[in-house]
C-alpha cells in the first residue's frame, strides 16, 4: 500500500512539471465571451487613443449662404473659411496627458484583464465540482450498497426472531435517505453542468481539467493581477495630478485661419446692374493665456489625494493578498490531513478485509462482512481524491490572480 502511495504522490508530481504546457485558463471561455472581451479591449484602445491625442486641435470649417430681398432687391452673401488655435505649450500638461492616456489604456485592460480571469476560474472550478460530485455520486452508491446490506441483515434477523421490527424500520428508513441523498446529488450535477455549459463550449465529460501545484507567497505577489492593476492606478493617478496641475499654468497656442466672402445685390435705383463683392484674407498669430479660477487649489489638492490615496491602498491589498494566501494554504493543510486519515483508515479496512475473506473460507464470517469491508476501502479511496479536489479548487483562488499562465 506505501509502494501505491509513493507512486501516486510521483504521478502527481510528473502532472505538476507539465504545466507550463497545458490549456491556459482562457480557453475554458466561450468564444462568445472571449469576443465579447475582445471588444472591450478594442474600445479601451480607441478611447485610449482618443484620449493620447485630445491635445490636438480639430481645424474648423464654415460656410454659410443667405438670401433676401428687402424693398423687392435681390440680395445673396456667402462666406466660407478655416481656422485652428493649436496648443503648442501647456506647461507639461501635454507630455503629461499623453502618459496619464497610456496609463488609463493600462489599468483599463488590467481590468479586463481580471474580468476575463474570474469567468474563466469559474469555468475551472465548474468542471472540477462536476468531477467531484462524480466521485460524491460513486461513494454515495456504496453507501446505498451498505444500508441494503444492513436492510438485508435486519430483514434475516427480524425473520430469526432475534430483532423487533423496530431495527428494520430504521434500516428501511436509513435506506431511503441514502437514496434520496443520492438524488440530491445529481440534481446538483445537473445544476453545475448547466452554469457551465453558459460559459464554456468545451464539453464537460471531454474538457481537461489543469492539475495545480502550490505557489509560494513570493511567486503568488510577483505575478499577482491585482497588484499590476493597482500599480497601474497609480500611475494614471499620479499622471492625472500632472496634468490637473498644467491645466491652471500657462499656455501657449498658435492661431491661423484663412476666410472667403461673396455679396450681391440690386441698386436700389430702377434699371441699375448689379454689385458683386468678393474678399478673402487670411490671420495668424499667437495666444498666452493662464486661467485664475477660485478652485484650482482645490481641484489639485483632491488630485493630489487621489494618488496618495492610491499609493496606501496598495499597501492594503498586499495585505488582503496575503491574508487569503494564507488562509488558502491553512484550508489545504486541513485538506491533506483529511487525505492522510482517509489513507490510514484505507490502510486498517484493507488489513481487515484480508483477515475477513479468511475468516469467511473457514466459516467464520459472511459474505455481507466481506462486502461491507471492501466498500468501506472503496469510500476512502474516493475520499482521497475528493479532498485533492478540495485542494485543488482552493489553489484556483490563487490562480485567479496569478497572471503566469498555467
Amino acid at each position: 500500500m506505501k509502494v501505491l502511495n509513493l507512486l501516486i504522490a510521483l504521478l502527481l508530481l510528473c502532472n505538476s512539471s507539465l504545466l507550463a504546457d497545458e490549456k491556459k485558463l482562457e480557453e475554458y471561455i466561450s468564444d462568445n465571451k472571449k469576443e465579447q472581451f475582445d471588444y472591450d479591449y478594442q474600445k479601451n484602445e480607441a478611447e485610449s487613443s482618443k484620449l493620447r491625442d485630445s491635445w490636438i486641435a480639430p481645424l474648423n470649417l464654415n460656410y454659410s449662404y443667405s438670401k433676401s430681398n428687402p424693398y423687392d432687391n435681390k440680395q445673396t452673401q456667402q462666406s466660407a473659411g478655416i481656422s485652428m488655435a493649436q496648443p503648442i505649450f501647456q506647461s507639461g500638461g501635454i507630455y503629461y496627458g499623453i502618459k496619464f492616456a497610456e496609463a488609463s489604456r493600462l489599468y483599463s485592460n488590467y481590468s479586463i484583464d481580471v474580468a476575463k480571469r474570474k469567468l474563466a476560474k469559474d469555468a475551472v472550478s465548474l468542471l472540477m465540482q462536476i468531477q467531484q460530485i462524480d466521485l460524491k455520486e460513486s461513494k454515495q452508491k456504496i453507501v446505498i450498497k451498505n444500508s441494503e446490506i444492513n436492510l438485508a441483515q435486519k430483514q434475516e434477523n427480524y425473520l430469526n426472531g432475534q430483532l423487533d421490527s423496530g431495527f428494520l424500520d430504521n434500516a428501511i428508513i436509513e435506506r431511503n435517505i441514502a437514496i434520496q441523498a443520492l438524488y440530491d446529488i445529481q440534481t446538483n450535477k445537473e445544476r453545475i453542468i448547466s452554469k457551465f455549459n453558459a460559459i464554456s463550449d468545451m464539453n464537460y465529460m471531454d474538457a481537461y481539467i489543469p492539475h495545480l501545484k502550490l505557489l509560494s507567497l513570493e511567486q503568488f505577489l510577483e505575478y499577482n493581477i491585482i497588484l499590476n492593476m493597482s500599480n497601474s492606478e497609480i500611475e494614471k493617478n499620479r499622471y492625472s495630478k500632472d496634468v490637473i496641475v498644467a491645466k491652471y499654468l500657462p499656455k501657449v497656442s498658435l492661431t491661423a485661419g484663412y476666410t472667403w466672402q461673396e455679396s450681391q445685390n440690386q441698386q436700389f435705383t430702377p434699371n441699375s446692374p448689379s454689385v458683386s463683392n468678393e474678399t478673402d484674407y487670411y490671420n495668424y498669430g499667437i495666444k498666452a493665456y493662464m486661467p485664475l479660477d477660485i478652485n484650482s487649489f482645490k481641484d489639485i489638492e483632491s488630485a493630489r489625494v487621489d494618488y496618495l490615496k492610491s499609493k496606501v491602498t496598495i499597501e492594503d491589498r498586499k495585505r488582503e493578498l496575503k491574508a487569503i494566501f494564507e488562509q488558502v494554504m491553512q484550508n489545504i493543510e486541513n485538506f491533506e490531513k483529511k487525505k492522510q486519515l482517509s489513507s490510514e483508515n484505507m490502510d486498517i479496512y484493507i488489513r481487515l478485509l484480508s483477515q475477513t475473506n479468511e475468516l469467511h473460507v473457514a466459516g467464520y464470517k459472511t459474505e455481507y462482512d466481506v462486502e461491507l469491508l471492501q466498500n468501506s476501502v472503496n469510500i476512502q479511496v474516493i475520499d482521497v481524491k475528493i479532498f485533492e479536489l478540495d485542494k485543488q479548487l482552493e489553489l484556483l483562488t490563487l490562480y485567479e490572480m496569478y497572471k503566469n499562465e498555467i
